[in-house]
């Protein structure tokens, strides 16, 4: 997995350009954020929770209203992300850091709350240890991410045009939960959600990517520009997609909820 994972600061770099822009093209981010805080029990009351991959802070002001007595932490590894973050001022600290090296103390938080930040993470082993490391007893991993069949259409429609990676990967669904289940937290619940959205065609969908910082990140991925008749190629395989809302992108969400003993 680690092999077909873009190299960290590429992914930092690439966020943080996109720090601007971002909120303005997020929904299917919002829409999944909101659905994990669903997943949430209510009868959750943390004392300090952890808002990791916070991006532009949006889930941190969310967290922020609906825990109000707790003590919030921000953290991205995209420098401009957490600037733009902390420029919303939702949480009580802001930190530069990684997922799979958490620069906490153990047992300092009682919710780990992350969605749509861990599909960039090559060990997802490291990252479960790192939040069972952090959590409290009694603690909350909560997390969304990304899995295999992620943008399939666009992938097809590359495929028919060329053998380069265009789109990036993402692990199994079934790898998440062999790591969610064999990991030292305990096995709440995962499950695997798709979520379409569709677009008036393919030059809307690949701004949308840029402006989400999310475009192709994949090692060996072609250089210089795409040639015009590939992109003709291109869009003439993902024309054969075409549903009458638009032209379908298709996510593959998965939702999980561990928790420490």
């Amino acid at each position: 997995m680690n092999a077909a994972l873009p190299d960290k600061r590429q992914i930092a770099a690439s966020f943080s350009r996109a720090a601007a822009s971002y909120d303005s093209v997020a929904a299917l981010q919002r829409s999944v954020g909101a659905e994990l805080l669903r997943c949430l029990p209510p009868t959750l009351r943390p004392a300090r929770w952890l808002d990791l991959g916070c991006g532009t802070g949006f889930f941190s002001g969310v967290l922020a209203d609906r825990y109000p007595q707790a003590e919030g932490l921000a953290l991205d590894i995209a420098e401009g992300m957490l600037r733009h973050a902390r420029e919303a001022g939702h949480a009580d600290a802001y930190i530069g850091g990684d997922a799979e090296r958490l620069p906490l103390r153990g047992s300092s938080v009682d919710l780990v709350f992350s969605s749509l930040a861990l599909q960039w993470c090559g060990d997802f082993s490291s990252v479960l240890a790192q939040a069972e490391r952090v959590l409290r007893p009694g603690g909350l991993f909560a997390f969304s991410s990304l899995c295999a069949g992620t943008l399939q259409e666009l992938r097809d429609s590359w495929r028919a045009v060329d053998g380069y990676a265009h789109v990036n990967r993402f692990r199994a669904y079934e790898q998440y939960e062999r790591l969610c289940q064999g990991g030292g937290l305990r096995f709440l619940t995962l499950k695997q959600q798709p979520e379409v959205l569709y677009f008036p065609d393919l030059r809307q969908l690949t701004h949308e990517l840029k402006a989400l910082g999310a475009h192709n990140l994949n090692p060996g991925r072609p250089g210089g520009l795409t040639g015009r008749a590939r992109i003709r190629a291109l869009i003439e395989a993902y024309e054969s997609y075409r549903q009458h809302q638009g032209l379908p992108a298709t996510y593959q969400v998965v939702y999980g909820l561990l928790g420490k003993d």
